[in-house]
């Protein structure tokens, strides 16, 4: 007996063994759920991270500051304020900042000591800026303490006076989520015309929602014990809903078609099981590899993001292979209670389906459908040789936002370089390390790229001395990323000091670096991992190496896709992306580990159904049309589900969801599409029995009656 067949075994009497003891387990579940919440209630941690790459010299500069300048960490907020009829120096406009600062000062993450004194003032005198220091790094300061301090500058402004704070800190100015209600609405409709009943259509929603619970209480736990940030349950949520939702309706989808064919209920709760809750299974253990592959990058901050997600699909597929089973018992005949007129048809034949007429046209001319889906697949990626890779600024964020008034504040009244942060930290043990400091001092305000060079700061041991530097351009400009390259390479190598470079543009440049050097090793592994998981599925490498390579050209497609929204262009403006935004370097790295493990679920159910009516039919280019007629119609649904809820986080107030959103999105929508219904059954036909060869095996068809799907 192969693996593959234990597998199904086991499946098999799960499936029974949920039908047998539903009601117990419908108990257990709500225990567990009864658990999660009292668990999350108490346990539950702060969303706090930090966004440093270890071992590179922006991190060292940071951990420099913290070391020696009284736990400063060389991050800051800014605290701007404009008088649009006066001077920002005005005793009545100081006296009210003076209290706002007091307040301040007393958040969580704030360094004190800061007044209105320590001002700089534009050259109209009419708006002043504060640097606020942080006595730990952004990433690190609770979310409590943004909320407070945007809420304290909401109430500072006004009678002439405008203020706005601008900084990393997670929550200065966060709007309230609700986007994945939208997408859950347009699943639901999927749902409701897929199935043609309410309560078939409600089941796979009401699954993935208790799971996504279960998962987001116990991924507050998690915040408690490892850094997290606090979009990470959001992107889990987005993961855990799609998944969930998709997971159900093809084991539901089976289980309808096994009975409209004649098979008892509890009979086809089997045959579900051991056929889509095989592909399931097989395509949720693709996607916590993916997720896990993360760990690979080596930034901490994505390690917290990786067990969180793959918590929720583990949790979402736990609940649909024990669960659904167990309802489906409950509900008997009434799972096609409450149908709807018009949509709760008879299943056709389904070689006369318009999908069975679609596989019969791509396999008609099959080179023309593969040349086709390759161009445009081509085509789509072009943009990404322009992507330009950084993080997002406050320039960039809706006009309404505080650090975006902030933001603005400040380039109109010093210059667009000011809202950069560069801060060199230098060795000063001697006399001598100090004059050098200053001599570097003057060499970087040479660069044409620089500004403003602050004086020389000692700290009390007079052994680390720090220079401020205001850059020519912003701090996503490529100037500003070129800035950082050039002085390092230039002024700060030839310093005669030990000196390193940090500052958020510095953090940014660092991690870009890091990151490009990594990401080939973390596609490697992850492809390399899930061609195994498939071979063992499928026990053929050539169509585990083929869903490789599909997805992989799908995930660049969608790339370029993320490139050319970012550019602010017509496509960006359509979802809030009105100016020029650079992509963080790490979303790649999440688009890639999520879309990979998710393109497997189609890849599974497509490719498994089609192996079962090779065995069926005996011919393999005949099972690619009769496959291909019995899946598209679900896999299609499937696929407008997943668009459909990631898809509205691209109208997220947050740029990081944003782009998640469409990157993931137009992922699977390349892939259910262009990929699973064009290329891959023109493949498919041109390779025949090939595809199936198995070292050892020849060509030869396996017996009949082993059944996958």
């Amino acid at each position: 007996m192969t693996n593959a067949d234990r597998t199904d075994g086991v499946l098999a009497r799960l499936a029974d063994a949920m039908w047998r003891h539903r009601r117990t387990v419908i108990a257990t579940w709500v225990v567990v759920l009864a658990v999660a919440i009292g668990g999350g209630l108490t346990l539950a941690g702060t969303h706090t991270v930090d966004y440093s790459t270890p071992g590179s010299d922006s991190k060292a500069a940071s951990e420099r500051l913290v070391q020696s300048f009284s736990g400063r960490s060389g991050e800051s907020l800014d605290l701007v304020w404009n008088v649009a009829d006066g001077r920002a120096t005005a005793p009545a406009a100081r006296e009210r900042v003076e209290r706002l600062l007091d307040e301040i000062e007393t958040v969580p993450g704030i360094a004190g000591g800061t007044t209105t004194a320590d001002a700089e003032v534009s050259d109209d005198g009419r708006t002043a800026i504060v640097r606020l220091p942080l006595d730990r790094t952004s990433g690190e300061v609770p979310d409590a303490s943004g909320e407070r301090i945007g809420a304290l500058v909401a109430a500072a402004g006004g009678d002439g006076l405008k203020v706005a704070v601008n900084g990393q800190v997670n929550r200065l100015d966060r709007q309230a989520g609700g986007g994945e209600m939208f997408g859950v609405g347009v699943a639901a409709v999927v749902l409701l015309i897929t199935f043609g009943a309410v309560v078939a259509a409600g089941l796979p929603i009401v699954l993935a929602a208790f799971g996504v619970a279960i998962a987001f209480l116990l991924g507050g736990i998690l915040a408690a014990v490892i850094d997290t940030p606090d979009w990470a349950s959001e992107v889990s949520i987005m993961i855990g809903l799609g998944v969930g939702i998709d997971y159900a309706l093809l084991i539901l989808t089976r289980y309808r078609a096994a009975v409209a064919g004649g098979s008892a209920r509890r009979e086809a709760n089997v045959v579900a099981m051991t056929t889509a809750g095989h592909s399931v299974l097989v395509a949720g253990g693709s996607v916590v590899i993916a997720l896990m592959g993360l760990f690979i990058m080596r930034l901490p901050y994505l390690y917290g993001v990786a067990l969180a997600a793959s918590l929720t699909v583990l949790v979402v597929l736990a609940v649909t292979l024990t669960l659904l089973p167990a309802l489906l018992g409950v509900f008997g005949r009434a799972i096609d209670a409450l149908p709807i007129p018009g949509l709760n048809r008879a299943p056709a034949d389904p070689e006369r389906t318009p999908s069975a007429r679609w596989a019969r046209a791509v396999v008609r001319r099959p080179v023309v459908a593969v040349v086709v889906s390759l161009v445009a697949l081509a085509l789509l990626a072009a943009p990404l040789s322009d992507i330009r890779f950084g993080f997002p600024d406050a320039g960039n964020n809706r006009a309404d936002a505080t650090t975006r008034q902030a933001y603005d504040l400040i380039a109109a009244g010093f210059g667009a370089g000011s809202n950069a942060s560069l801060i060199a930290v230098a060795d000063t043990p001697s006399a001598a390390a100090r004059s050098a400091a200053e001599r570097l001092r003057g060499e970087i305000g040479r660069d044409p790229g620089v500004v403003a060079v602050a004086p020389l700061q000692l700290n009390d041991a007079r052994d680390t001395a720090t220079i401020a530097i205001t850059p020519r351009d912003g701090p996503s400009a490529p100037q500003t990323k070129a800035l950082v390259e050039r002085l390092r390479d230039g002024p700060l190598a030839a310093a005669g000091v030990d000196v390193t470079l940090g500052g958020d543009t510095a953090a940014t440049v660092d991690q870009a670096a890091v990151t490009a050097s990594r990401l080939p090793l973390f596609i490697g592994a992850v492809v390399v991992l899930s061609f195994l998981l498939l071979w063992r599925a499928f026990r053929a490498p050539v169509i585990a190496l083929k869903a490789g390579l599909f997805t992989i050209l799908s995930i660049l497609a969608a790339y370029g896709v993320v490139a050319y929204v970012s550019e602010g262009g017509w496509a960006g403006q359509l979802i809030g992306i009105d100016s020029d935004l650079p992509v963080p370097p790490f979303i790649p790295v999440m688009m890639f580990a999520v879309t990979f493990g998710l393109a497997m679920d189609y890849e599974v159910f497509i490719v498994s159904r089609m192996q079962e009516e090779r065995e069926r039919l005996g011919d393999a280019r005949a099972a690619v049309v009769s496959g291909l007629a019995r899946t598209s119609k679900v896999i299609t649904a499937a696929a407008l589900i997943m668009v459909s809820v990631f898809g509205a986080f691209a109208f997220s107030s947050e740029l990081i969801l944003k782009l998640i959103g469409v990157g993931l999105a137009s992922a699977i929508l390349i892939d259910g599409i262009l990929i699973r219904m064009v290329l891959l059954p023109g493949v498919m036909h041109l390779l025949g029995e090939r595809a199936w060869w198995r070292p050892g095996g020849g060509l030869r068809r396996p017996a009949a009656g082993v059944r996958r799907g």
